[in-house]
């Protein structure tokens, strides 16, 4: 297939592969940004491939991993309420609040939708006048276009029964939070394609500059990131850092104008709660003062929601790079994708226990029953040469 296939070529990955091991000379901590960037690493064995020395840590960039307990509380708030009907996209469904998570919710008999655009309220809207529909508009930049047009449609077309539930949050600022926490290891990044694509990568030339590390603008495909890992380690070893751009087939330092446009007209800026981390400044987005009739927090008043997070989950420490998902004492234990126990907060989690095959006991499995190491080396094996142990 078009721009998949030659971008699984093991032949080239190797070479790639090779290129690594020749110029690295030292330790280095990379932190990819992104969620999807995550699965791949995880599914093709990417971290196994690269020499033990460089060790990919996982960061803030899913947003179904970063959406505050607080929001989601206030989303189940809304969504027990008669005659609302609550949209989603279904990766929100599962995610646990204090109490429960939508799907119980639905069972309950709530009125939750998954949707696959946030267009698709306009519908429903129209077909449900005497309802009251809510879009759960979470996501970072990526997301934030089409989020917009749906408050901007609804108001163009009269429909006073469309409200949206904002949990927009901005990379940059992240990124940012990060590099001044004292704890921080990082040190590079591969940076996020998705969201370069709509607001181009001008921001993140700045945070290069101003804390001297080297960004790398990544895809998500295995050679992307391998790509990514050489420019950011050729950059480290060679002393500089500068922001450097692998993903080129989509994205340009402006990025996508009209997106960006329709962004600004109806959200934004304001400081954000990203869960187990607590709030940044700056980095969410919210509506401007001209559509808060859309608003569901001031509609359905539940601005102020008091929730406390688990004492057992780590997921800040996972989303700066601190840990990771298997380091957590809950992890495939007291927290798993099963319904009898606590849901996995961060998507991170569940890329590791899907992926490296963690059953609902804590217990790796797999056909052969290989442990978790030799796994990912077989599916390292599979991206190199085709084929398994």
């Amino acid at each position: 297939m078009k721009y998949v296939d030659e971008y699984r070529d093991g032949r080239v990955a190797r070479g790639v592969v090779d290129e690594i091991r020749r110029i690295q000379s030292q330790p280095w901590v990379i932190m990819e940004v992104c969620g999807g960037q995550t699965h791949s690493i995880v599914k093709h064995g990417i971290d196994f491939l690269l020499p033990q020395a460089i060790e990919l840590v996982h960061g803030p960039g899913c947003p179904v991993c970063v959406t505050s307990l607080e929001l989601i509380d206030k989303a189940h708030a809304i969504a027990r309420r008669p005659g609302v009907i609550f949209c989603s996209f279904g990766d929100m469904l599962r995610v646990p609040g204090s109490e429960a998570d939508l799907f119980a919710l639905r069972s309950q008999g709530a009125d939750v939708r998954v949707v696959y655009s946030p267009l698709d309220c306009l519908k429903i809207a129209r077909a449900n006048p005497d309802k009251k529909v809510v879009f759960f508009a979470i996501g970072f930049e990526t997301t934030a276009p089409p989020n917009a047009m749906l408050v901007w449609r609804a108001r163009q077309e009269g429909l006073k029964n469309v409200f949206v539930l904002v949990s927009h949050v901005l990379v940059p600022p992240a990124i940012a939070a990060i590099l001044e926490s004292p704890h921080n290891r990082v040190q590079s990044f591969l940076g996020p394609g998705h969201v370069c694509a709509v607001q181009g990568f001008s921001e993140y030339e700045t945070l290069s500059a101003r804390f001297k590390v080297p960004i790398v603008i990544t895809g998500f495909e295995p050679l992307d990131i391998l790509e990514g890992v050489l420019m950011a380690v050729r950059q480290l070893e060679e002393g500089r850092a500068q922001l450097e751009n692998q993903y080129v087939r989509a994205v340009t330092r402006g990025g996508n104008r009209a997106a960006q446009e329709v962004v600004e007209r109806v959200f934004e800026v304001c400081d954000r709660k990203w869960r187990g981390v607590g709030s940044i400044p700056q980095s969410g987005y919210r509506l401007r003062q001209e559509f808060l009739e859309h608003d569901a927090e001031l509609v359905f008043g539940v601005q102020e929601i008091d929730t406390r997070e688990s004492t057992v989950c780590i997921s800040g420490e996972i989303l700066k790079g601190v840990k990771k998902p298997p380091d957590c004492r809950a992890f495939g234990t007291l927290c798993t994708p099963q319904p009898s126990h606590q849901r996995f907060v961060a998507a991170r989690c569940d890329i590791f226990f899907d992926l490296l095959g963690v059953d609902a006991a804590g217990v790796l499995q797999n056909e052969v029953q290989l442990p978790r190491e030799e796994r990912q080396i077989a599916r390292a094996l599979e991206t190199l040469y085709g084929c398994g142990r």
